[in-house]
């Protein structure tokens, strides 16, 4: 952990927030919110946040929350915990909620960091980080997940042989993901030959921001991580 590290600053993103909300979102955030946040305090475990012991995942930064509700739809029998800051992404996942009728999914507007902070050691059984913001200056690289602390926490939080998932179409992101990946002995590369990493696995539904870039003509790439230990 150094003084360039998401853990020393504990921010994540910068805003919070973005247009105003309209009345309906407005309305379901409240309606729908208190029932799906985890509490702000104590241990976060399966037992705690869905009642048993079931495989718990983590998705960190979950956008608009497409392939959070996706998996938990796939996967009825695991809790998937989403951490979002951005209010915008929070309605929008309970939105998504809401369609699919999903009851094993449960939020934390904020940053993920807390969540982290809060689970065991060798709690969760996936981890999804998917197209994070990839702060591309220099001067924010401190503001990326892909950092020395943020990686022990996660290594930390993760089962031996848990999978760590990490999508990304930023050029500087995948770069410095194989670079910090690279120096870790928590983790080790579910890579054998390009296909790999530059086609999506079947299951690992699309987010809103890989389909974006796809339509642009970016290269994306799908880094899968086991935990060592």
């Amino acid at each position: 952990m150094t003084a360039s590290d998401p853990t020393t600053i504990r921010r994540l993103y910068g805003r919070r927030a973005g247009h105003k909300l309209r009345i309906g979102q407005a309305a379901m955030l409240e309606a729908d919110l208190p029932d799906l946040e985890i509490a702000v305090e104590g241990p976060v475990t399966a037992e705690t946040v869905f009642g048993d012991a079931r495989p718990l995942w983590l998705e960190i930064g979950f956008g608009r929350g497409e392939h959070m509700v996706a998996q938990a739809a796939a996967h009825p029998h695991v809790g998937i915990i989403g951490a979002e800051p951005f209010l915008d992404g929070v309605v929008g996942a309970l939105a998504g909620i809401r369609e699919a009728r999903v009851d094993n999914v449960r939020l934390h507007h904020g940053d993920a960091l807390d969540v982290l902070d809060r689970l065991p050691p060798a709690s969760l059984d996936r981890a999804f980080l998917l197209h994070p913001d990839p702060w591309p200056k220099v001067r924010h690289a401190k503001r990326r997940f892909v950092n020395p602390g943020p990686l022990a926490l996660l290594a930390r939080a993760l089962k031996p042989g848990a999978e760590l998932r990490v999508g990304t179409d930023h050029p500087v992101y995948c770069h410095w993901t194989l670079m910090q990946m690279q120096h870790t002995a928590d983790f080790e590369w579910l890579a054998s030959s390009p296909a790999d990493w530059d086609h999506r696995p079947a299951d690992w539904p699309p987010t809103r921001y890989e389909q974006k870039a796809l339509r642009e003509g970016k290269q994306v790439w799908y880094f899968r991580y086991r935990r060592i230990g």
